[in-house]
Parts: C-alpha cells; structure tokens; sequence
C-alpha cells in the first residue's frame, strides 16, 4: 500500500573499519524512510507531536542480506503493510542501485497520545489522506 522511495549514500560514519555498514545504522535508514513516507502524505513527526500524537516504535525486525558499503547509493522503498489503527506497520526493502536487495525489514508503531501516554486511533487526518 503506497509506496515509498528515495535514493541516499552511504556516509563514512555509518561504516565499520571494513568499510561496510554498521548494522546498527539499518534502523535511522528506515526511520528515514518512514519520515519520508509521512512527509509524501502530507503529514510530519513535528506536525503530529504538536498534535498530541506521538509514534514509538514497538518492533523492529531486519533481515540482513548483502552489506552496503562506504559511499553506496542506496534505494529505500518504504510501504505501509496494512489500514492503521491503533498501531501502524511498514515494510521496507533496501536496494542498491544494482538493484540488488541488501536488507528487507519492518517496523511497527503505535499512536500514542503526547500528553496523558495513553493509545489513541489514528487521527483522521492519516485516515482520510490514505483514502485519497
């Protein structure tokens, strides 16, 4: 369901001495990735939180394939798996521009209220821009 993607290189800090991507960088690339995916709805992190919605993420699940190194050109695509509710997953696959896949994974995150800390639905605002 609406997919998302951008292109990105691959800094020096996100590698290891061999030059080949740290595995604990994968998650700011899929956090990028659903930034990105909100941003092309027309929604932002900054915009929910001043709107009493916050989104932490309460599972994360990667599947290391082949390494992306220093420098690489890298292709994110970033879907939604399913309608939210109270919680939303997206399921991501990064490529290089060989178009080989280097690692598939998925996140799920809940809706959760900035001010009491509680569930809440999905604002209606997602709810009507995925109707669209």
């Amino acid at each position: 369901m609406l997919p998302h993607t951008f292109e990105f290189r691959v800094r020096y800090g996100e590698t290891d001495q061999m030059g080949v991507v740290y595995h604990g960088a994968y998650p700011a690339y899929f956090e990028m990735g659903r930034t990105e995916w909100l941003r092309n709805l027309g929604v932002t992190y900054r915009w929910m939180e001043e709107h009493d919605v916050m989104l932490p993420v309460v599972d994360l699940s990667i599947r290391y394939k082949q390494p992306a190194r220093y420098d690489d050109r890298l292709v994110l695509t970033t879907e939604l798996r399913e309608n939210p509710s109270y919680k939303i997953t997206f399921d991501y696959t990064l490529k290089n521009t060989s178009e080989e896949v280097l690692a598939t994974a998925s996140t799920t995150l809940v809706f959760k209220s900035a001010v009491n800390n509680k569930l809440i639905r999905v604002p209606d605002y997602i709810t009507e821009r995925l109707k669209a």
